[in-house]
């Protein structure tokens, strides 16, 4: 019996999830199109931006690259204000960030490369702070991820849990992280909704907005 209501329980909810997908799937589909002619200049401020997000609000580390994007001068005391009000662990985060600028012309070759895996493998062991979930994250906001990776944050780990394809929302190691990205990967191609729409549409079913 606890089965069979479990079944049915998911089977509402990916109908409602369907239902929601139709009504705003015009807006994430232009909104991934926007991701795609984010320009080179650019690129730079999105790596930072996914770098802030983890454990913080997306919105605000938002406001902050806003802020590091007015800096004349990049050193440790002037990113360390901008970050202390907007994202949390801002003195590592500031350190990772003084790093990903000195280093930023061997990150830039890298994406180069268009092997998505490849390229995700390469901006998480090359880059400190970023894990697979802030690397495919980056990726997918310049328009590079090609529906081949996953961002496993809070909100798409909550929806799988509630749908029970997993059982518990912690990710506990990088072969973790791969396990339940595949999973994910089977609930796109069950409900024939491309990855990176489906990334977009749990989001902005937790938040309200299709944002970034």
């Amino acid at each position: 019996m606890t089965k069979s209501i479990c079944s049915t329980n998911s089977d509402d909810k990916i109908h409602s999830l369907l239902n929601t997908y139709t009504l705003k799937k015009q807006k994430i589909e232009t909104r991934l199109e926007e991701f795609k002619k984010t320009p080179k200049s650019n690129y730079f401020y999105e790596l930072v931006f996914c770098l802030l997000t983890p454990q913080s609000n997306a919105k605000k580390c938002w406001e902050a690259i806003e802020q590091l994007k007015k800096l004349k001068k990049w050193n440790r005391t002037a990113i360390s204000d901008i970050l202390k009000t907007k994202t949390r662990f801002h003195n590592n985060k500031t350190k990772y960030i003084l790093e990903i600028h000195r280093n930023w012309k061997k990150i830039e070759g890298m994406l180069n490369n268009s092997n998505i895996i490849e390229l995700r493998n390469l901006l998480t062991a090359n880059i400190k702070g970023l894990g697979p979930k802030e690397s495919s994250h980056f990726l997918r906001n310049i328009g590079k991820s090609d529906n081949k990776i996953a961002i496993l944050d809070r909100h798409i780990l909550k929806n799988l849990k509630e749908l029970n394809i997993i059982k518990e929302t912690t990710i506990k190691s990088p072969s973790h992280y791969l396990k339940i990205e595949k999973e994910f990967i089977k609930l796109s191609k069950k409900l024939k909704i491309p990855l990176d729409e489906l990334d977009l549409l749990l989001w902005s079913k937790e938040n309200g907005k299709i944002f970034k």
